[in-house]
């Protein structure tokens, strides 16, 4: 005798493979479960490691909350000594952050102009809050004198290479240039105009992220003071936490420290867009492609009603022999509660292999049709990333388990519901 109980051992026994129609859906039924559960996987773990990717990587090179107030902070270094001495913080670093016009000074050909954002950084502070140090990808980070470091983007579109010159216009030049028109116009004695700031490019960097490569260019604290006519300011101050999820707790208890007049602009604010860009993609691809399982609940629940007309007099039989309609109901209902149990785990099983083997499938994909389906030019990543949540996993095998279960609710209800003169009746 089976120590199974009859409800489930009579489930397994209808479920057991046999060569006819119902076995056929069955056995989809099971395969479009398993298609279901480990496309999402596949999907919802590329979509959190791309999201996991680009924040680290925006964050690696703009840190977790800025310090500004009024637009310049001439006593940096006291505001860096209280920052820092925050539990929670576990770099600060000065930094001056504008735009300004840049012209190459080519050997040969026509010069090129461009429109980047500089960015002054104190080297010896900018290791605490920065990935830049180590993403140089060409020459040093050498900013003595009139060093200059160029994005990996930015070099590629003027043409730049290391030991380069550049001329770099900022306001304050061109501000003093507009002066000494004016007064030129009013007839005063000024035939000599100023020289724009000439810089060496000493090193490229490549921080991941394309916007920033295409667009940054970095030179010493002290340079970026002088273009902007800073004196011994600065715009604001750098931090980095060791949690960045706790920015907004420690914006509080910074704004309680420094006092009056500073402002804190977070990552959660400045990244909103993009990060809830990709939250919101997650989210679609999520529902879209659980589609997939819903449909396979369908499979499920034709199987079920088609076992229910077959065995409509066993069930009779059954109810005659004193079986309740919570027996019965328990019968069908286990067998969705099986099909649904193998549809999951195997499933489960082939998007975790998936997501193993994700880089080593698209580039046999990249072999075979010679076509890229992630172009690192465009995504930013030599590979495919992936992070797999227990989270999201328990949700998506959980929600198809669930479906697979609702789904044999309707002929199991049905069938509990047979009256057994009826069913014994039934032809």
């Amino acid at each position: 005798m089976s120590r199974l109980p009859f409800e489930l051992f009579l489930a397994l026994r209808y479920l057991r493979p046999k060569r006819t129609f119902v076995s056929i859906i069955t056995l989809i039924s099971v395969i479009g479960v398993m298609l279901g559960v480990a496309v999402l996987i596949i999907v919802i773990s590329v979509m959190s490691g791309f999201d996991k990717e680009t924040r680290d990587r925006l964050l690696g090179f703009t840190a977790h909350m800025r310090v500004t107030r009024g637009g310049r902070i001439s006593n940096y270094e006291e505001v860096m000594r209280i920052v820092g001495s925050n539990v929670n913080v576990k770099g600060v670093a000065p930094y001056v952050f504008g735009q300004v016009l840049m012209e190459t000074q080519p050997a040969f050909g026509n010069q090129l102009v461009a429109a980047p954002m500089v960015r002054g950084i104190e080297p010896q502070y900018e290791t605490r809050v920065s990935n830049l140090s180590t993403n140089i990808v060409g020459g040093s980070m050498d900013l003595e004198g009139s060093g200059l470091l160029v994005g990996s983007g930015l070099a590629h579109d003027l043409n730049l290479e290391i030991g380069d010159r550049v001329a770099v216009y900022s306001p304050s030049y061109l501000n003093e240039i507009r002066r000494r028109l004016e007064e030129r116009k009013k007839n005063r004695d000024i035939d000599e105009l100023p020289l724009p700031d000439d810089y060496a490019v000493r090193g490229i960097f490549d921080v991941g992220y394309n916007e920033y490569n295409a667009n940054v260019i970095v030179t010493s604290l002290e340079n970026a003071q002088v273009l902007y006519g800073l004196g011994s300011s600065v715009h604001g101050v750098f931090i980095l936490l060791h949690d960045p999820f706790k920015v907004e707790e420690v914006a509080r208890q910074l704004r309680a420290s420094l006092g009056q007049g500073y402002e804190f602009k977070l990552w959660t604010d400045e990244h909103s867009v993009l990060l809830n860009a990709i939250l919101v993609e997650k989210n679609v691809m999520f529902y879209l492609l659980f589609f997939i399982t819903i449909v396979a609940a369908f499979g499920i629940m034709n199987s079920l009603i088609t076992f229910v007309v077959q065995k409509t007099r066993e069930i009779g039989l059954l109810k005659a022999l004193g079986a309740t309609r919570v027996q019965i109901l328990s019968l069908f209902l286990g067998e969705g509660f099986i099909v649904g149990i193998i549809g999951v785990l195997s499933g489960f099983g082939l998007g975790m292999l998936g997501v193993h083997y994700r880089n080593e499938f698209l580039d046999f994909l990249r072999r075979t049709t010679k076509f890229e389906l992630f172009p690192a030019q465009i995504y930013n990543f030599t590979q495919l990333p992936a992070l797999i949540d227990l989270s999201d996993i328990t949700i998506i095998c959980g929600s198809a388990l669930l479906i697979c279960l609702i789904a044999g609710l309707v002929p199991a209800w049905t069938a509990s519901r047979l009256q057994p003169v009826e069913a014994l009746r039934h032809e």
